[in-house]
Parts: C-alpha cells; structure tokens; sequence
C-alpha cells in the first residue's frame, strides 16, 4: 500500500503564490506517475497536474498551464505543485494522487490518494 499526505495549503490573497507538497510513505518503490487533482464545492473533481518518475513528462490542465508547476524529488518520496498566480476559482481542497502505471488526466488512474488539503484564495 502506499499513503500520501498533502501539506502546504492555507488562505492566499488573489494574484498570489503557494506551494503545496505531498509525502508518499509505504511501498513508494512501486509508484510511477504522481499527480494533483483538485474539487471545489459544489463542482467535480478535476485534473491538475501529473509527472512521471522521471519528471521529464508534465501534463497540466488548461486552467494551471504557465502558472502552476508540478516537481517531484524521488529520494524523498515527494510532489510539489508551485502555484503562481492565483485566482479566485483556483479556491478548492487538493488531492495528490500517484500510480504504478503511466501517469493520466483522469482520477480512476489513480488508485491512491491523500486527504487533501484546502487552498482558498481571497479577494
């Protein structure tokens, strides 16, 4: 089994930046693709970003491309996602999320999933 934990969220102002992280524990060996998702109230769950284990494929959603960055570091079991940029619809809990198989767009790729961590960005 693998267990992820997300830390980094908080209250940001508009146009402003946040780092959020996420630490795998357990059979890390056998994770591949990492990726975040992200749900605010009242909407579905939605794809953020992935990175394979070589970090030498991104994929980012329309919404993030060119203000958010995903980033991962191996030796520590670990993903950030560098958001710049924010924007008030960017408001909703992040979920990290990793696989044993190539990384993808959609959540039932991921069968592991932290609890998530609230980013709200005021006005």
């Amino acid at each position: 089994q693998v267990q992820l934990v997300e830390s980094g969220g908080g209250l940001v102002p508009l146009g402003g930046s946040l780092r959020l992280s996420c630490t795998a524990s357990g059979r890390t060996s056998s994770i591949f693709g990492m990726g975040w998702f992200r749900q605010a109230p009242g909407k579905e769950r939605e794809f953020v970003a992935s990175i394979t284990y070589s970090g030498t494929t991104t994929y980012y959603s329309d919404s993030v491309q060119g203000r958010f960055a995903i980033s991962r570091d191996n030796a520590k079991n670990t993903v950030s996602l560098q958001m710049n940029s924010l924007k008030l619809e960017d408001t909703a809990v992040y979920y990290c999320a990793a696989t044993r198989l190539n990384i993808g767009t959609i959540g039932t790729q991921y069968p592991y999933w932290g609890q998530g961590t609230q980013v709200t960005v005021s006005s």
